[in-house]
Order: structure tokens, then C-alpha cells, then sequence
């Protein structure tokens, strides 16, 4: 990563988001941990090497331009430049294209895309400021090939892919890259505890997938950008 910059993470007190910042951390980043809950990033806090130069945000509405414009800018005061943005949030639901539907697809457009097209537009003016800038969004394999249910979150995986790759076109000069990771299911208390019975063995931990993520953000990863990057290998 460009250590003289931050590098924005939203969702920072998720399962992922947490281990991004862990991973980050552990190679000097600085830090914009960006989440809904303050207790979530106060306890991430405690976690973090002391060294770590660390910037709290809670409460981003991450669907309206101008919080999280007001977030960017408040890391550029603190920081004097945004290198990275990391965007880990986003939700999942399920149902059959029915009579729910409709709601369904609003939900999750707002869940997945808007946020992840609203919290890019924002972090742009200051990368193409200094020319240099890494954007990491976290999409699904279903939004590349949808399964039966799955027609709301799949549309809206799909979404944040084609933003990627929009993404990734307009800013090529700039030397801004985009890119999207398509996660295998994820090895979170949540998901063990939502599926007891799947075979684990082969879920893919946040780490490893952190690990990814901090290539990504990395100057040596300048030539990938517009990727839709499967993260299911075994570990």
C-alpha cells in the first residue's frame, strides 16, 4: 500500500472488515475505519498495535453522497490524502421472485450497490487529486451467475462488478485501480452458526481473504484493475 496515504475501510467492525484492518495494521498502515456501530471500533481499537495511527468514523449514511463526502474529508484533514478505499459492506437475503420481490431487490440495490457506488464517488476527487488511488469493493459469485432465490442479491452483486469495471476504465489514467473480490463462503461465527451441519473444511477464512485485499491495495498490484477476483481456493 501507499503508506503515505490512508486507506479508508468500511465495515471495520465486521468479521472482514476487522481482518482487513488487523492485516493493514500489522504492515503500518493508516487507518479510516469507517462503521455504523462505535463500540464495534472501539473495541477493534484495543486490538491494534500501538503504533497504529487509527481514525474512527461511526454512523456514515454510506447511501448519501454528501456523509460520506463529509468521511473522506475529515481522513484527508487528518491524513492529507486517501490511497485506498476498501469497501466491505453489504447484506444478503434470499426469497423466490414473488410478491416480496420488489422490496427484496430494494433492499439489497441499496445494500450492495448504492453503497458501494455512493462511498467511491466520494474518495475520488482526492485520488485523482494525487494520481494514485486503489479501490476494492467485496461482490459474490452469484453476481456473476445467479441460483434460484437469489435473484435480488445476485442483481445486486452483478451491480457492484460492472461498477468495478466502470470504475476501473474511467480512472485508468489517473492511476486509480478497481477491483472486486468474489468470496467463497466465509468462515464467520454467523455462518457456522447459520449452516451446523456444511462441511467447513473448505470455507474460506477472512484472513486469507484480508491477505488478498492488501495485495490488491498494494503498489505492486498497479497493472490488475476491473477484476472479479474468486477468492474459493483452499487453503
Amino acid at each position: 500500500m501507499n503508506s503515505q496515504k490512508a486507506v479508508i475501510v468500511t465495515g471495520a467492525g465486521g468479521n472482514l472488515g476487522s481482518a482487513v484492518v488487523r492485516e493493514l495494521a500489522s504492515a503500518g498502515a493508516k487507518l479510516v475505519c469507517m462503521n455504523r456501530s462505535s463500540q464495534e471500533l472501539e473495541a477493534l481499537a484495543v486490538d491494534l498495535p500501538a503504533s497504529t495511527e487509527f481514525l474512527s468514523i461511526a454512523g456514515t449514511d454510506l447511501t448519501d453522497y454528501a456523509s460520506c463526502a463529509a468521511a473522506v474529508a475529515r481522513a484527508v484533514k487528518r491524513f492529507g490524502g486517501v490511497g485506498a478505499l476498501v469497501n466491505t459492506v453489504g447484506g444478503f437475503q434470499m426469497g423466490p421472485v414473488g410478491p416480496d420481490a420488489p422490496a427484496q431487490w430494494d433492499t439489497m440495490m441499496t445494500a450492495n450497490a448504492r453503497t458501494a457506488l455512493t462511498i467511491s464517488a466520494a474518495v475520488l476527487p482526492t485520488m485523482k487529486a494525487s494520481g494514485y488511488g486503489r479501490i476494492v469493493h467485496v461482490a459474490a459469485a452469484p453476481g456473476l451467475k445467479a441460483g434460484a432465490n437469489q435473484a435480488a442479491y445476485a442483481a445486486s452483486k452483478a451491480a457492484v462488478i460492472r461498477l468495478t469495471e466502470a470504475l476501473a476504465a474511467e480512472c485508468r489514467d489517473d492511476r486509480i485501480t478497481a477491483n472486486c473480490i468474489l468470496p467463497g463462503t466465509i468462515d464467520t461465527p454467523e455462518n457456522r452458526a447459520a449452516m451446523p451441519n456444511a462441511k467447513t473444511d473448505g470455507w474460506v477464512s477472512p484472513q486469507s481473504i484480508a491477505r488478498l485485499i492488501a495485495f490488491l491495495i498494494s503498489p505492486a498490484a498497479a497493472v490488475v484493475t476491473g477484476a472479479a477476483i474468486p477468492a474459493t481456493g483452499r487453503e
